[in-house]
C-alpha cells in the first residue's frame, strides 16, 4: 500500500513503505548549492513543509521568502535567500526524512507537483537523483521563451531576467535528470504553453507525454486527480503494468502513423489537431478517430492542420501522446 504525502503547493512525495535510508553523494547545482550528503540527515522536527509564497515555514522557523511570482525580484539577493533555494532545499530535507523512515521504501520514492509545484519538480528532479519516477502537472521550462511570465520578465530587465533564467529556469537542470518523468498538461494551458512544455520534455529521456485538449489549469480536481499520475507511478513504484509509450512517428504532408507498446487494451486512439496559428493559447483544437492496428495507430491529417499530434487512451482512460509536429508551412509564420 502507498501513501501519498502532499505540500501546499502540491509537490508531492508519492511514497511505499518498506526500509530506510542510504547514504548519497553531493550533487552541485550552479550557484545555488543543493548538497545531499548536507541534507540527507533528516531535521529535528517532522517537516510540514510549506514552499507557498509564505514561505518555508517548517524548516526556515522565521519564515522563507516569498515566493512564485515574487520570486523574479530576488534575482540579486544572495542565493541563499532566494525562494527557489529554500523551496528545494525543504524537498530534499523532506524527501531524506521519509527515506529515514522504516516503513518507507527509499527506493520506490518519487516526486509529483502541480503548477509551480511542477516547476519545481522540473528542478528537484534534476538535483536529486534518488527519486525513481517524476510527474511535472503543467510545470516546465523554456519561461524565458514563452510563458505567462514573459511580462514579468520583461519587467526585471533583460540582464536580471537572464540572469534568473540562468539560474532558476528549469532548462537548466532537466538535462541532468535521470528519472523517468511523465509531463501531463493541457493543449490550451494558459501559463506552461505547447511549445516550451514539449521543449522542456525534450532535454530529458525517458519522457512521456500526456496531453488533453483543453485540460484545465488548478489544483484540486483539475490537477490531482489524472489518473496518469496515479498509473505512471505504480508502474514503476508498486510493479504495475507498464505506462503506455509510443516508440516511433512517421509523417508526410498527408498522412501520419505511430507505433505503440502497451501492456494493457486500447480502448482507443485520435488524432488531434488545430488549424489555428498565434498565441497556443488561444487556438481552438479538434481531433478524429485514428485507425488502430495491431501495435500502429494511423490517421489522415487534414490538409488545412498546422499543429497535430496522437493521443493513446488505454483502458484505464490514461492518455500517451506522442510530441506534437507543425507543418513547415505553420513554423515559417
Amino acid at each position: 500500500m502507498c501513501t501519498l504525502v502532499r505540500f501546499l503547493v502540491s509537490c508531492a512525495l508519492w511514497i511505499l513503505t518498506s526500509f530506510p535510508l542510504t547514504a548519497q553523494t553531493a550533487c552541485d547545482s550552479h550557484d545555488a548549492i543543493f548538497d545531499l550528503q548536507r541534507l540527507s540527515k533528516p531535521p529535528a522536527v517532522s517537516p510540514a513543509v510549506d514552499i507557498s509564497s509564505e514561505g518555508v515555514h517548517a524548516i526556515f522557523f522565521e519564515g522563507g521568502p516569498p515566493g512564485w511570482d515574487a520570486s523574479f525580484a530576488q534575482i540579486d539577493e544572495p542565493v541563499e535567500d532566494q525562494w527557489q533555494t529554500h523551496a528545494v532545499s525543504a524537498v530534499l530535507l523532506a524527501h531524506s526524512l521519509l527515506r529515514s523512515l522504516p516503513e518507507v521504501d527509499a527506493e520506490r520514492v518519487g516526486v509529483t507537483g502541480i503548477s509551480w509545484g511542477g516547476y519545481l519538480t522540473c528542478i528537484v528532479a534534476g538535483v536529486d537523483d534518488r527519486f525513481k519516477c517524476a510527474v511535472p502537472v503543467y510545470g516546465c521550462g523554456f519561461l524565458g521563451d514563452n510563458s505567462v511570465w514573459l511580462p514579468t520578465l520583461a519587467s526585471i530587465g533583460k540582464q536580471r531576467a537572464e540572469k534568473w533564467l540562468n539560474r532558476w529556469d528549469p532548462s537548466v537542470y532537466l538535462p541532468k535528470t535521470k528519472t523517468p518523468m511523465l509531463w501531463v498538461n493541457g493543449t490550451n494551458d494558459f501559463a506552461y504553453p505547447m511549445d516550451s512544455w514539449q521543449r522542456s520534455a525534450g532535454l530529458h529521456k525517458p519522457s512521456t507525454l500526456s496531453l488533453r485538449i483543453r485540460m484545465p489549469h488548478g489544483h484540486g480536481v483539475a490537477g490531482e486527480n489524472p489518473e496518469e499520475i496515479h498509473v505512471f507511478m505504480n508502474s514503476i513504484l508498486a510493479g504495475g503494468a507498464p505506462y503506455p509509450a509510443f516508440e516511433e512517428v512517421q509523417f508526410d504532408e498527408r498522412n501520419a502513423s505511430a507505433r505503440y507498446r502497451s501492456g494493457v487494451k486500447i480502448a482507443k486512439a485520435e488524432l488531434c489537431f488545430t488549424k489555428d496559428l498565434g498565441k497556443w493559447q488561444d487556438r481552438k483544437w479538434d481531433s478524429l478517430p485514428a485507425k488502430i492496428q495491431d501495435d500502429r495507430v494511423s490517421a489522415e491529417i487534414p490538409a488545412d492542420a498546422a499543429v497535430w499530434y496522437f493521443n493513446l487512451f488505454d483502458e484505464r482512460d490514461c492518455v500517451v501522446s506522442t510530441e506534437h509536429v507543425e507543418r513547415a508551412s505553420a513554423v515559417d509564420q
